[in-house]
C-alpha cells in the first residue's frame, strides 16, 4: 500500500515538475518572473487567485476546526468569502492600474520615496513568512500520516519543492501549478463530498444530527473555540480586509493585461473558492461523526488530519486498498496545494526583496533585467530556509488558526496603508511609516498573547486580533500623517494617482 501511495504521489509531482520545465523555457525576463509577462486571461488569473486562496488553512485547518469545535470551525470557512467582495470592490482595480510587480509598487508611487517603499518591504516579508509557516505545518503533518517519514524532515523536502519551483520557473510556472492544484483540489473535494452526502443517504441534516448525537448541542452552536462574545466580529473583519493587504494574492492582479480582467478574475475567484469553502463544514461534521475526535486529534492535536482521515473511511477504511488509494489522493493533491502556495509567497517575497529593496532602495533602480532575477532567485533561497526555520517551530498548531493570524497583521499593517495611499491626499511617507509600525508591531504582539498562543493563560482575550490592532494601524498611519511635515510634491501627485487608479489611464506609458 505504501508503494501504491508513492506512486500515485509520483505521478502529481511529476505532473507539477514538468509544469515547471515548460515554464522556465519562457521565463526570460523581469516581468515573466515576477508577473508572467501579465499575459493571463481572467480565467487563468482566477483559477490561480482560487489555488492560491484554497491554501492548507482551508483544506486543512478549516475542516479541522469544523470536526473538533462545531461551528465555529465553519465561521472562519464562510468569514472568507466576505473578502472577496471588499477586493473586487475596492482595491483590484486600483492596485492594478498603479503597480507593476509588487506592493511595494503601488505604495512607491505615491509617494516616491525609498522610505516608504522599504516599509512596504517590511509589511509584505512579515505578512508572507507568517503565512507560509502553517502551509508547511501542514505539509509536515500530512506527509507523516501519508508516508511515515519525520514532521521535520517533510518540512524541509517542501521547502526545497517551493524553492525549485520560484527559481527555475518564476510566476508562470507558479501559476500553472496553481490552475492544476485548483482543479484537483475542486474534483478531489466534488468526490469527497458525494461519498460523505452517500454515507448520510444524501440528507445533510441526517449528517448534523448525527453529530449531535455524538457531541451534544453545543457543536452546533457558538463558543466551542471563540470563547470570546468579540472573536465572531474580529475574525470576520480581518477576512474582510486582510484578505486585501495579502501581498501574494495582490501581486496577481499585475499577472492581467488590464483592470477590466482584473476584476473578472476575482469573479471567478468567489465562485470558485467559495463553493469549495461552504463545503468544509460538511467535511468537518463528517470527520469528527465517522472518523471521531480522539483520532482525529491522535493523529495531529491541531485537528489537521480530519479531512484525509475522512478520506480514508470512505475510501473503505485504513486497511483497505481503496482507503489507502483514496488518502493517497487527497494527501497528494494537499501536497500540490502546499506547493503551490508557498512557492507563491516565496516568489512575492523574493519580489518584495530583490525589486523593492535591492532594486529601487540600494541600487537606485540602476540594474539590469539579468542582475534582477538573479537577486530575486537568491532571495527566494534564503526567504525558503527562513520559512522552513519558522515551520519546524508549528508543529502541533492548527494551521487555520496561524494563517488566520497572518490574515490579521495584513488587516493591521498593509491594508491601512494602501487605502489611505490611494484615497487620501494628505498621506506622506511618515504616515506609511507609521501605519506599518503601529500595525505589524500590535498585530504580532496581541497575536502571541492571545489564546491562540497562550491558551487559558492568554493576556489578550481575542483569538485575532484585527479588532483592535486595524484601528491601531490606522491611528499609527494618521497621527504620523498629521505630526510630520506636509508633503507638496506628495499631495501634488494624488490627483494624477487617482486619475490613474480610478480609471488606468496612463498604465505602461512609464
Amino acid at each position: 500500500m505504501k508503494a501504491l501511495t508513492l506512486v500515485i504521489f509520483a505521478i502529481i509531482l511529476a505532473l507539477t515538475l514538468f509544469v515547471t520545465y515548460w515554464a522556465a523555457k519562457r521565463t526570460r525576463t523581469t516581468s515573466e518572473f515576477y508577473a508572467a509577462g501579465g499575459g493571463l486571461t481572467a480565467r487563468q488569473n482566477g483559477f490561480a487567485l482560487a489555488g492560491d486562496w484554497m491554501s492548507a488553512a482551508a483544506f486543512l485547518g478549516f475542516s479541522g476546526l469544523t470536526a473538533l469545535y462545531g461551528m465555529d470551525g465553519s465561521l472562519y470557512a464562510v468569514a472568507a468569502l466576505a473578502g472577496f467582495l471588499v477586493i473586487l470592490m475596492l482595491v483590484a482595480e486600483p492596485l492594478r492600474n498603479t503597480g507593476r510587480y509588487t506592493l511595494g509598487d503601488v505604495i512607491a508611487y505615491r509617494m516616491q520615496t525609498p522610505q516608504a517603499r522599504l516599509a512596504a518591504v517590511i509589511g509584505t516579508i512579515v505578512v508572507n513568512l507568517a503565512y507560509m509557516v502553517p502551509q508547511l505545518a501542514g505539509a509536515g503533518a500530512l506527509m507523516k500520516l501519508l508516508l511515515g517519514i519525520s514532521y521535520e524532515t517533510a518540512v524541509v523536502l517542501v521547502g526545497i519543492g517551493m524553492m525549485v519551483y520560484v527559481l527555475f520557473g518564476g510566476m508562470i510556472a507558479t501559476t500553472w501549478v496553481q490552475i492544476i492544484k485548483a482543479v484537483l483540489l475542486l474534483a478531489t473535494a466534488t468526490v469527497l463530498v458525494a461519498l460523505l452526502l452517500a454515507e448520510v443517504g444524501f440528507n445533510p441534516l441526517l449528517l448534523f444530527s448525527n453529530v449531535e448525537a455524538h457531541y451534544g448541542a453545543k457543536m452546533l452552536q457558538s463558543g466551542g473555540y471563540l470563547k470570546h462574545p468579540l472573536d465572531p466580529l474580529s475574525l470576520v473583519l480581518s477576512f474582510m480586509l486582510g484578505t486585501a493587504g495579502l501581498p501574494h494574492i495582490m501581486t496577481r492582479f499585475f499577472t492581467v493585461p488590464d483592470a477590466r480582467t482584473a476584476r473578472k478574475s476575482v469573479i471567478w475567484l468567489m465562485f470558485l473558492a467559495g463553493s469549495f469553502f461552504l463545503v468544509t463544514t460538511l467535511i468537518g461534521f463528517g470527520a469528527a461523526s465517522f472518523v471521531g475526535q480522539d483520532a482525529i486529534k491522535a493523529a495531529d492535536k491541531g485537528g489537521n488530519l480530519a479531512l484525509p482521515l475522512l478520506a480514508q473511511f470512505l475510501g473503505g477504511g485504513a486497511g483497505t486498498l481503496g482507503g489507502q488509494i483514496f488518502l493517497a489522493v487527497v494527501c497528494a493533491v494537499a501536497f500540490a496545494t502546499i506547493l503551490a502556495v508557498v512557492a507563491g509567497l516565496t516568489l512575492a517575497t523574493s519580489g518584495a526583496v530583490a525589486h523593492d529593496l535591492y532594486v529601487n532602495v540600494i541600487k537606485g533602480g540602476r540594474v539590469s533585467e539579468r542582475e534582477q532575477v538573479r537577486v530575486a532567485k537568491i532571495a527566494s533561497v534564503v526567504v525558503g530556509a527562513i520559512a522552513v526555520s519558522l515551520g519546524l517551530l508549528a508543529q502541533g498548531f492548527n494551521v487555520g488558526v496561524l494563517v488566520i493570524l497572518a490574515i490579521a497583521i495584513a488587516a493591521s499593517a498593509n491594508f491601512p496603508v494602501i487605502v489611505l495611499s490611494l484615497f487620501w491626499r494628505r498621506f506622506n511617507t511618515a504616515g506609511v511609516i507609521g501605519g506599518v509600525a503601529f500595525g505589524l508591531t500590535s498585530s504580532v504582539a496581541l497575536a502571541l498573547m492571545g489564546p491562540a498562543f497562550l491558551k487559558a493563560a492568554a493576556i489578550f482575550p481575542i483569538v485575532n486580533p484585527t479588532l483592535v490592532s486595524m484601528p491601531i494601524g490606522f491611528f499609527g498611519a494618521i497621527v504620523c500623517t498629521l505630526l510630520s511635515r506636509r508633503d507638496s510634491k506628495s499631495e501634488a501627485r494624488f490627483g494624477e494617482v487617482f486619475f490613474r487608479a480610478q480609471t488606468g489611464l496612463g498604465v505602461g506609458r512609464e
